[in-house]
């Protein structure tokens, strides 16, 4: 009796936030808090089916895309991006499809970047990413509070030699060059919690 509680609990507390992916307009919402407030109206939008599918949600007419939250984890995360970064991401979405792990997917688009196979950014393109922890996000009106963004700004095959960036933070805020001398070196810049 003491285990089937014990499981009983286990399955409820998992199913607290293994939501099926919002409806359209709420992922669109969502999605586009991640993008700098002037770009949300006119960005493209990405998001999932009810498979967990990467699906076009809607077409933008401006320079920004968004990524909807992937509902089989906890939390808000959604990303928005420069549109020159769409082959390196959409690279990315399908070679998770076929299984990739992380490391796989890092080392495939590397080689291919290497190869002129794969198109990169434009240099100093913009990521923003969006998280808020479950308790701060209301999954049926797409409201969320207490969110925390950082941004990317990748310089594909840069280094802390070419750039002076540092190889971590110098102090809370400040930029410092992620994957140095890779197809994905970035700089990363995580603003200080409140």
């Amino acid at each position: 009796m003491k285990t089937f509680l014990s499981l009983s609990l286990f399955f409820i507390s998992l199913s607290a936030f293994a939501q099926t992916a919002p409806g359209k307009e709420i992922q669109i919402k969502m999605a586009v808090l991640a993008a700098p407030e002037d770009q949300r109206a006119g960005s493209t939008v990405y998001g999932y089916d009810p498979k967990g599918e990467v699906i076009l949600l809607r077409q933008g007419t401006n320079q920004t895309v968004c990524l909807a939250d992937e509902s089989n984890r906890a939390g808000l995360s959604v990303s928005c991006y420069h549109k020159s970064l769409q082959p390196f991401m959409a690279r990315g979405w399908q070679l998770r499809k076929e299984g990739k792990t992380a490391d796989e997917i890092f080392k495939i688009r590397e080689a291919e970047a290497k190869a002129g196979k794969l198109k990169l950014g434009d240099q100093g393109s913009l990521l923003n990413a969006l998280t808020a922890e479950e308790a701060d996000v209301n999954w049926i009106t797409g409201e969320t509070k207490n969110t925390y963004t950082r941004s990317v700004v990748y310089i594909p095959w840069a280094t802390a030699e070419s750039t002076g960036l540092p190889l971590k933070p110098a102090g809370p805020g400040l930029p410092w060059i992620m994957d140095p001398g890779t197809h994905r070196a970035h700089i990363m810049i995580n603003p200080a919690r409140d």
